[in-house]
Formats: structure tokens, C-alpha cells, sequence
């Protein structure tokens, strides 16, 4: 059973040390453990850091691609080298590592394919009571989008079996935690919650700048999930509304002008606005019942990914796959009970001590 621990850094020179030194070296259940790092395009020597420091794997982009591209290839990479379990986990050590036997324990026992980190928000000194209350709002509306019970859905900290790793596709460059768990809930794999700790903040966060952008990039996600996975539901919604206000300006105007009849009834623009709204409404009724359609064949479509993925993972399991662009493996052993017991790791070094 092997466990890979990826961690998508950018510029996390000051950090990654710590970060790495955090990590569990044997786990109750796993015969081997290697530590994936991701360079997502940093310009501080993030990469050969995390070589000198004695993690397994790096995985390098030559430029800045984003967190949720960052973290799909490194789940792609994770399934390449052989991983059963997959954790990922922040590099500027907000998570705690000794959490991570308790993350994968329910994917060991079988009883889940994901387990989310629960970091209890409303309890973090360093959330604003604002970001609290959006923190609130956006995990209860992915739990109805996915038909989860994900209790903090913009958890990073995460244990992914190899059946959920292989089934799951990121589609936006924002960020995967949203995508994910609507994902997974609609494809009927079984999510579990667990409660951990978390570090004091070493830094601001680097996903948004302000609590606008939080929201605006957050709610387009989610809008964009709900499109995708519920289209007759979403655009059913638009189009009665504008049924509604279609027929209720059309009644306002046969009201008036039985009322006056045989004068002129006025309110002309009523039924000018509700005939209008009504052709509204028949296209986006149209538009819910294309994208339901679309669906359909995006659902075939990641089946078939799906397939392909996991031929791809057995041709490369046997020699003749084809090799990760940017991904170097280290000198680095794996790590395992034995190997914890005979000899530190050379993961304790910081970034000021020399390797």
C-alpha cells in the first residue's frame, strides 16, 4: 500500500522546510510513503529545495499554471508512480501532518473514496467573521450541489483513494476544492469528514487578494458546477421565472383592457415586455434542455477518459508509458517503518541548514 503526498508550491522556499519536516514518516496500514512536490513555475529555488531536502519527487512547470492545474497533474503524476492514496496538503504548512494517518484511515478501512479535512472555520482566530460566514455559505450550497455532507468544501487538506483519483477531472484554473466534491458526489463516491488541526497562518493567502475576489472567483465556480451538473435544474429555474413575469404583465394587460373595453386600455408596454419575457423564456427552456443533452455526453465522455486513463496506468505500470514532462525522481529512499526506525530523515533540514 503506497502513500504519495503531493504538495503544489509556489515560491515556498521560506515554508517548505517546516512543511516537509511536519510529514508523518510511517503510517499504520501503509508499507511505503514518498512526498511529491509540485513546482508550480517558482522563481525562488522552490524545486531544488525540495530535492536537497529529500523529497521522492518533483514535478516542475516552466511557468505559473494555477493551483487546480497544479493539483491535477500532480494527482495524474501520484497515479502514475504507483499510488493507492494520495494526501494533498498546503506547502506553507497550515495543515498539520500528524493528521494524516486519521485522513487516510477511512480510505483504509474502505469506507470512503474521499476524506476532507475539516477544519471547524468558525473557529479559526485568523477568519474574519465575514469570511466565516461566506465559508458557511458556500460549503451548505456545494453539500445540496454534490448531495455530500462535506462539512468545509474549501478544505485543501485531502485523502484521495486510487479509484477517486482516477475518476475525477478538474475543468477550471481557479481552484479544484468546489469542482471536486460536486464531482464526486454525482459520480456516487462515498465522502467522509474528518476534524484536524491547523498551523498558525505563516502567510496571507495567495488564491484571492480581498474578500470580493473570494467570492466573485468561488461563486463562479460553483455557478459554473451547477450549470454543468444540474443544466434543466439551473436553466429550468431561469426560464420559469421568466414565464412567470411573462404571463403576469400579459394578464396586467387583458385585465385592463377588458376593463376599458371598448376604449383604448393603455399599458401597452406590458405586453410588449411579457411577450418578450415569454420567447425568453422559451430559449432558455431550449438552452436547459441542450445542456442537459450536453451532460449526457460529457458523462460518456469522462467514462471514456476514465478508461483511457486507467489503460494508460497499466501500459505505464509495465515499462512502455509514456514519461511525465517535468517530472524528476530524487535519490531519495521511500519511507516505511523500517527505514523511520534506522535513520533520521533528512527531511528535519530547514532552508538556512546545510544538506
Amino acid at each position: 500500500m503506497k502513500l504519495i503526498i503531493q504538495i503544489p508550491c509556489l515560491n515556498e522556499r521560506d515554508h517548505l522546510g517546516a512543511t516537509l519536516a511536519d510529514l508523518p514518516r510511517s503510517i499504520p496500514g501503509i508499507d511505503s510513503i514518498e512526498v511529491l512536490v509540485i513546482d508550480d513555475g517558482s522563481t525562488d529555488g522552490t524545486a531544488e529545495l525540495a530535492e536537497q531536502l529529500g523529497a521522492h519527487h518533483v514535478l516542475r512547470f516552466a511557468r505559473n499554471r494555477g493551483l487546480a492545474v497544479a493539483y491535477a497533474a500532480g494527482v495524474d503524476a501520484c497515479l502514475h508512480l504507483g499510488a493507492d492514496i494520495i494526501v494533498n496538503t498546503d506547502a506553507d504548512n497550515q495543515y498539520r501532518g500528524a493528521d494524516i494517518p486519521r485522513l487516510v484511515a477511512p480510505v483504509l478501512a474502505g469506507r470512503a473514496d474521499i476524506v476532507v479535512g475539516d477544519r471547524r472555520t468558525d473557529s479559526l482566530a485568523h477568519f474574519s467573521w465575514l469570511k466565516r460566514l461566506l465559508q458557511r455559505w458556500g460549503s451548505n450550497v456545494v453539500r445540496r450541489a454534490s448531495g455530500t455532507a462535506v462539512r468545509d468544501a474549501t478544505s485543501g487538506f485531502r485523502a484521495i483513494g486510487r479509484k477517486a483519483a482516477a475518476a475525477l477531472f478538474v475543468h477550471n484554473r481557479f481552484t479544484y476544492t468546489l469542482e471536486t466534491i460536486i464531482q464526486a458526489g454525482h459520480a456516487g463516491l462515498a465522502i467522509e469528514n474528518v476534524a484536524v488541526e491547523t498551523n498558525p497562518q505563516t502567510r496571507p493567502s495567495r488564491l484571492f487578494r480581498s474578500i470580493g475576489g473570494y467570492v466573485r472567483r468561488n461563486g463562479a465556480v460553483i455557478v459554473r458546477a451547477y450549470s454543468m451538473y444540474w443544466p434543466v435544474q439551473t436553466f429550468g429555474f431561469v426560464a420559469l421565472l421568466l414565464l412567470l413575469l411573462g404571463l403576469g404583465l400579459g394578464g396586467r394587460f387583458l385585465y385592463y383592457f377588458a376593463a376599458r373595453w371598448p376604449q383604448e386600455s393603455g399599458h401597452t408596454e406590458s405586453l410588449l415586455v411579457g411577450v418578450g419575457a415569454v420567447v425568453l423564456a422559451f430559449l432558455v427552456g431550449l438552452m436547459a434542455l441542450l445542456g442537459d443533452l450536453i451532460a449526457a455526453n460529457r458523462r460518456l465522455s469522462e467514462q471514456l477518459l476514465v478508461q483511457v486513463r486507467q489503460l494508460d496506468l497499466a501500459v505505464g505500470r509495465l515499462g512502455d508509458g509514456p514519461a511525465i514532462p517535468g517530472l524528476q525522481r530524487t535519490t531519495a529512499t521511500p519511507w516505511s517503518e523500517a527505514t523511520a526506525l534506522a535513520a533520521p530523515s533528512r527531511l528535519a533540514l530547514h532552508p538556512g541548514d546545510p544538506a
